[in-house]
């Protein structure tokens, strides 16, 4: 993909050198997913709860992580299958989901992206999503806004009404949630009876692009993935979308800690008090019961 003016956000909010690294490995990972795909690849089970890993994803990483370190040797690096990769960068970790899709790719199905973040300390300040199948690519500075392959996106805020058979939806929960989860059972049933359509594309990346895009209207994900989670929520604020927890306390987007603190509504700031309230009747956030999710108070 040859880049064009509008294809980065503010170089002016910093980090823009760190970004244009970011896009041009996921690019280039992009690529080399798109040859191999959809039958010129192995696949083995991975963990106890279904998931998957293909000689794509091993060979994505490699080629991610290989430029990350060239242009910033000092730099931490977290990937999604090598796991850390020390550094000395002084609180700067590259986290890197060389392919958010894998069970999708092992059916066939070309629903799947390569995801790069850079967070300092805990906050994300560059975010990269890169579709192979379109080749397109969104891109996020902290402070900078997000830009896809038409330029800036700013059509989230003040977009379409809400349908009268209510919003389009879509959900995500970590590989770790028990099928019989109270809470997460509970969240599903209220959004699957109170949304248009509840989409759950297991590739959470593409998700947060979607929602990005105005898309779709909002995302709500239960005890979340941490390896995407910055990457995705950074792209999504920067285009205008409100993030929060379940309990409507502000969200930091981070990738450390229990997953507990990853549970999230995300949605144009206008629908976002719907969602909440949505999640309130699921009963998913509330004390004494067995689908207790736990709180966390507003800054």
């Amino acid at each position: 993909m040859s880049p064009n003016r509008n294809r980065f956000p503010d170089p002016s909010a910093g980090f823009a050198s760190e970004c244009r690294t970011a896009v041009a490995a996921a690019e280039e990972a992009g690529a080399l997913l798109r040859s191999r795909f959809p039958d010129g690849f192995a696949a083995r089970p991975k963990g106890e709860h279904g998931d998957v890993v293909t000689d794509l994803d091993l060979m994505a990483e490699r080629l991610v992580v290989d430029r990350i370190r060239e242009r910033f040797p000092h730099d931490r690096i977290l990937a999604e299958e090598s796991g850390e990769l020390g550094g000395d960068g002084g609180g700067r970790t590259w986290l890197v989901d060389p392919l958010d899709g894998s069970n999708n790719v092992v059916i066939g199905l070309p629903a799947y992206v390569v995801g790069i973040a850079l967070c300092v300390d805990e906050a994300p300040v560059v975010g990269v999503v890169h579709d192979p199948v379109t080749g397109h690519t969104w891109s996020a500075l902290r402070g900078g806004g997000a830009h896809g392959p038409r330029g800036r996106l700013a059509g989230v805020v003040g977009g379409r009404p809400l349908s009268s058979a209510g919003p389009l939806l879509a959900w995500t929960q970590g590989h770790a949630v028990d099928r019989d989860d109270p809470a997460a059972r509970a969240l599903r049933h209220t959004l699957e009876n109170r949304s248009r359509r509840l989409l759950q594309l297991w590739a959470p990346l593409l998700t947060w692009a979607m929602l990005a895009r105005g898309d779709i209207d909002g995302f709500v994900g239960y005890r979340a993935e941490a390896i995407d989670l910055p990457a995705g929520a950074l792209l999504a604020r920067e285009a205008g979308v409100a993030v929060r927890h379940l309990d409507g306390g502000e969200f930091g987007g981070g990738f450390t800690g229990p997953d507990t603190e990853r549970s999230f509504v995300a949605g144009r700031p206008e629908v976002l008090p719907h969602l909440l309230e949505l999640v309130t009747v699921s009963g998913a956030v509330g004390r004494g019961g067995p689908s207790y999710v736990p709180r966390r108070s507003t800054p």
